[in-house]
C-alpha cells in the first residue's frame, strides 16, 4: 500500500454495521409485585412506579413500591424462615441450594444479560462478559463455603446473625445482589433485599430463580421501592445486619440511624480512585487500562479510575493517545455488541453529570469530549476529559459517577502519592510501572482498600473488596464476606 492509498484508507469515513443482541428469548412482565415469603404479592398500599429503559426512555415494566407494612411483612417472613427452616438445615444442604441458584443463573445467563442492559443502560458486552458470569461465580464460591465455616475461622465458634437487610445500587444490579445474598445464605442467615428503584428487574428475575430453585419460603425476600423503602428496612427493629452499597451521604445517614443499636452493618460507599502512570510504564497498555477503568463502565463503578495522575515527562504522550482512543469509542445502543459506552442510567444521573461538566469548566478546567454523534432519545454522555485542573477542583475531589476523567501531573513518586491520597475517599487505585519495587512502595502507601498494578477493575469472588475513610467500612468478597455475616466467639 503506497502513501496515498494509505492516507485515503485512514481518511475514509466508515462505521461498524449494527450487531444487536436479540431480545426474543427474554420475558419481561408488564407488572412486578414484591417477592415475600416465596411468593409474589401486591403492595398493601397499591403503589407502583415505572422502570425505564434509559436508551429510549420507554417503560419496561410497572414495579411495586413497598411501604412500611410491606417491609414488616418481608422481615417477618425472613425471621420465620430463619427460625423454622434455614437455620435447621445442615450446612451442606444450604450449600446445595446456593449452588442450584448459581447453575440456574448460568443457564439463563443470556436472558439476564439482556435484561440488565435494557434496565441499566450498560453495554451488552459488559453485562454478558462481566456482570452475569461474576454473579454466578459468587454463588458458586459461597456455596462451597457453606459447610466449611469452621475451617474459614479456625478456633472460633461460628453462628449466623439472623435476618440481613441488604440495599444495593443501580450500577451493578445483579452482581451486587449476588455479592450480598450469597455469603449471607452460606452463613445461615435469611435475607430481605432492596434493589435500586431504577434497576429492579434483574433482582426480580433473581427472585424467580430463588423460587424455582426450591429455597424454603422466606429465606430470600426482594422488595422494591425508593429511598423510603430502604429507610424502613434500616429502621426495622428485627433486623440483625444491614449491608449497604451506595452513596457516602446515605451511608452516613445509616450510621446515625443504627447508632446505639445492636444491629451490625457494613457500608461500601463512594470512591474517587487515582490511576497513577509512571514514565516507565507500558504507555499503550496503561491508556487501555484507563479507558477500561473509567469509560467502558461509563464511570458507573464506585472504584472507577476517575482521577488520572501521570508523570510529567510522559503526560503529553498519554493525553494524546488517550484522546485518540476516546475518538474510537462508540456511544450508543446498549444491546449493540459494537457499543463501548451505553446509556446513563437515569435522567437524574445525567443531570448530575452535566452539572459537574459545567462546574469543571467554571473552575478553569479544559474540557475535551469525543466527537461522535449521540442517539436522539435516551440519556447519553460522551466520554469526557478534564485537563488543567488542580487538587482543589470539585471535579477532582467529588464522585461524579459518569464517564468523566480528570488529569493531573506529578514529577516525583512522593508527589504522586500525596495527590493520590489527598481525597476524602479510599476505595481503590491503580499503579502503572515496570518496576516491581515501585509497585510495592506505592501500594503500601496508597490509602485505598483495593489497588491494582498494571491493570484495573479486575474482580474475583475470593478477593475482599471495600474501602477506607469515606468509602465505607467492612469488606465483601472472600473470607471477609463471610465474617460480615457471622457471630464469631
Amino acid at each position: 500500500m503506497d502513501e496515498t492509498t494509505s492516507k485515503l484508507a485512514f481518511d475514509t469515513d466508515w462505521q461498524y454495521d449494527p450487531a444487536p443482541e436479540s431480545t426474543d428469548h427474554i420475558r419481561i412482565d408488564e407488572q412486578y409485585e414484591l417477592f415475600i415469603g416465596g411468593e409474589f404479592v401486591a403492595p398493601k398500599e397499591g403503589r407502583y412506579f415505572d422502570s425505564i429503559n434509559p436508551a429510549n426512555e420507554k417503560v419496561l415494566a410497572r414495579i411495586a413500591s413497598a411501604g412500611k407494612d410491606d417491609v414488616d411483612r418481608a422481615v417477618k417472613a425472613a425471621r420465620k424462615a430463619y427460625k423454622t427452616s434455614w437455620s435447621k438445615l445442615k450446612p451442606a444442604e444450604r450449600g446445595k441450594y446456593i449452588y442450584r441458584i448459581a447453575r440456574v443463573l448460568q443457564e439463563r445467563a443470556r436472558e439476564f444479560a439482556v435484561i440488565e442492559s435494557l434496565d441499566g443502560g450498560k453495554p451488552i458486552r459488559e453485562s454478558r462478559d462481566i456482570d452475569i458470569p461474576l454473579a454466578a461465580a459468587h454463588f458458586f464460591y459461597y456455596a462451597g463455603w457453606a459447610d466449611k465455616l469452621e475451617y474459614a475461622f479456625p478456633g472460633k465458634q461460628v453462628a449466623a446473625l439472623g435476618v440481613a437487610g441488604q440495599i444495593i445500587p443501580w450500577n451493578f444490579p445483579l452482581l451486587m445482589a449476588a455479592w450480598k445474598i450469597a455469603p449471607a445464605l452460606a452463613c445461615g442467615n435469611t435475607v430481605v433485599l432492596k434493589p435500586a428503584e431504577t434497576t429492579p428487574l434483574t433482582a426480580l428475575k433473581l427472585a424467580e430463580v430463588v423460587r424455582d430453585a426450591g429455597l424454603p419460603p422466606g429465606v430470600v425476600n426482594i422488595i422494591t421501592g425508593a429511598g423510603d423503602t430502604g429507610a424502613a428496612l434500616v429502621d426495622h427493629p428485627d433486623i440483625d445486619k444491614i449491608a449497604f452499597t451506595g452513596s457516602t451521604a446515605v451511608g452516613r445517614s445509616i450510621q446515625k440511624s443504627l447508632a446505639g443499636t445492636s444491629t451490625k452493618y457494613t457500608l461500601e460507599l463512594g470512591g474517587k480512585a487515582a490511576n497513577i502512570i509512571f514514565a516507565d510504564a507500558a504507555i499503550d497498555e496503561a491508556v487501555e487500562g484507563i479507558v477500561n477503568g473509567i469509560f467502558f463502565n461509563q464511570g458507573h463503578v464506585c472504584c472507577a479510575g476517575s482521577r488520572l495522575l501521570v508523570q510529567e515527562s510522559v503526560a503529553d504522550e498519554v493525553i494524546r493517545k488517550l484522546k485518540d482512543r476516546m475518538e474510537s469509542l462508540i456511544v450508543g445502543d446498549p444491546l449493540d455488541k459494537n457499543t463501548d459506552i451505553g446509556a446513563i442510567n437515569s435522567s437524574a444521573q445525567l443531570e448530575k453529570i452535566e452539572d459537574y461538566l459545567r462546574i469543571g469548566q467554571e473552575e478553569g478546567g479544559e474540557i475535551y469530549q469525543s466527537s461522535g454523534t449521540l442517539p436522539d432519545t435516551g440519556y447519553w454522555c460522551r466520554p469526557t476529559l478534564f485537563t488543567g485542573v488542580s487538587q482543589s477542583n470539585r471535579v477532582v475531589q467529588e464522585e461524579i459517577f459518569g464517564p468523566v476523567l480528570t488529569v493531573q501531573t506529578f514529577r516525583t513518586l512522593e508527589e504522586g502519592l500525596d495527590k493520590a491520597n489527598n481525597t476524602p475517599y479510599g476505595l481503590s487505585g491503580g499503579v502503572w510501572t515496570d518496576k516491581g519495587a515501585k509497585i510495592f512502595k506505592m501500594t503500601r502507601a496508597i490509602r485505598a482498600g483495593v489497588i491494582w498494578a498494571n491493570t484495573f477493575n479486575k474482580f474475583d469472588p475470593a478477593s475482599p473488596f471495600g474501602g477506607y475513610k469515606e468509602s465505607g467500612m467492612g469488606r465483601e468478597g472472600g473470607l471477609h464476606g463471610l465474617d460480615a455475616y457471622l457471630e464469631l466467639s
